[in-house]
């Protein structure tokens, strides 16, 4: 997938430099030719040996390199690759870029290079929670840097949270869509994600339980193998992904025309938790209590992947819904596949005991008009990548 792509990859200080010698095993299985750098601090963490011998290249370590500068290294190596990868990213490295200094090889190649830029963060969660660390990504993002990660997930410093590096096969997905490369390139797909917030008045509104992780891992996973992604989401309690169009919404009504305005589209994802129902009226101020009880009219929602699916002019190829059953998961699941006209439908059992609902792992049957398939139990990160691999062969 990554045939004759040439990586730049820059190795920073961290605990997490360990997983750099997986990556570039794996970047070179899939035909990638990968030229290391390593900061001074990510010696103390791998070996310039063992960079270069999973490399098969020279690994860079000096600015002065008398041999390399006497053929100005510096900018041969930013300007050779296709794609410069930062992998961990530290906290450091994010902060010399942001404020465009250049003092070692490793912040002199960014500063130098005219090709894109990818980082996978990785730190201790205060410092990624830092008021300078998110300016700095603030920054780097308006800049067109491109972010794999960070996750959450356990620290070696015995923290757990945000600042986790990413996974190597997250990261090598972040790549393929930074470089435009996998089976879905030149494809274009639509996933709705998140709950939809439907204002009873300015301070109370009607949602569902939605986290937006299964969207979001989706999303990424589909712009991993080289999809154009429009994502469209409403208030999720976790960031969009990277390297994709994300238009935020709050109601049904808002997302359904963020919808339309982004087709035509090869596949439509309809991952959100939308409202089935809104306050008939929103109150304009706050109700009080006045002793009564309010009487709340309700009115039905548009059906979004109902509009999709049965489109006549301009239907995507492949729509998709999901179904978030609590009960005849199966049952339920199939009868929404042939009242909606969509072409499969994705179901999970979302009851309180599951822990699926707002958690990190889901277990999915897949229903289309062939038949069904259950998948186990598995990160949601996961599922996503399985569902992502299926459109890419039905899009083929």
């Amino acid at each position: 997938m990554l045939a004759g792509k040439r990586i730049l990859l820059i190795i920073g200080g961290g605990v997490a430099a360990f997983k750099s010698l997986d990556l570039i095993r794996r970047l070179r299985e899939r035909g990638a030719e990968v030229t290391p750098v390593l900061t001074r601090a990510a010696e103390e963490f791998v070996t310039p040996l063992s960079v270069a011998a999973l490399a098969a290249r020279k690994v860079h370590r000096d600015l002065f390199d008398l041999t390399d500068e006497a053929e100005m290294g510096h900018i041969e190596l930013s300007r050779a690759a296709d794609l410069l990868v930062v992998a961990p990213a530290t906290a450091n490295l994010m902060g010399k870029m942001a404020a465009g200094l250049a003092d070692d090889l490793a912040s002199t190649l960014l500063m130098a290079t005219d090709k894109r830029v990818l980082l996978a963060p990785a730190m201790n969660v205060r410092m990624w929670q830092h008021p300078a660390t998110q300016r700095n990504l603030a920054t780097l993002r308006g800049d067109g840097v491109r972010f794999a990660g960070p996750v959450d997930g356990a620290m070696a410093c015995g923290e757990f949270g945000p600042g986790r590096l990413a996974e190597v096969p997250e990261i090598l997905e972040a790549i393929a869509a930074a470089l435009g490369e996998g089976p879905l390139a030149g494809r274009h797909v639509v996933v709705t994600s998140g709950p939809t917030h439907e204002p009873i008045d300015p301070v109370r509104y009607i949602a569902n339980r939605s986290s937006g992780i299964q969207g979001t891992a989706l999303a990424r996973a589909l712009a991993g193998l080289g999809a154009r992604v429009t994502f469209v989401t409403g208030p999720a309690t976790v960031p969009p992904p990277e390297g994709v169009q994300v238009i935020q919404v709050e109601t049904a009504r808002q997302m359904l025309e963020a919808v339309q305005g982004a087709l035509p589209a090869d596949a439509a994802v309809c991952a959100a938790a939308v409202g089935d129902w809104r306050a008939e009226a929103e109150a304009a101020q706050k109700i009080k209590k006045a002793g009564a009880v309010p009487q709340l009219a309700l009115v039905e929602n548009p059906d979004i992947l109902a509009s999709v699916a049965r489109m006549e002019d301009g239907r995507p190829r492949l729509v998709i819904g999901f179904a978030a059953e609590t009960e005849n998961v199966t049952e339920n699941a199939r009868a929404k596949l042939a009242r909606k006209g969509c072409d499969w439908i994705v179901a999970n059992d979302v009851s309180a005991s599951t822990g699926v609902m707002g958690g990190t792992e889901n277990a999915v049957t897949l229903l289309t008009r062939e038949g069904e398939e259950t998948w186990p139990r598995v990160a949601k990160e996961e599922v996503g990548r399985r569902l992502a691999a299926r459109i890419a062969v039905a899009l083929a």
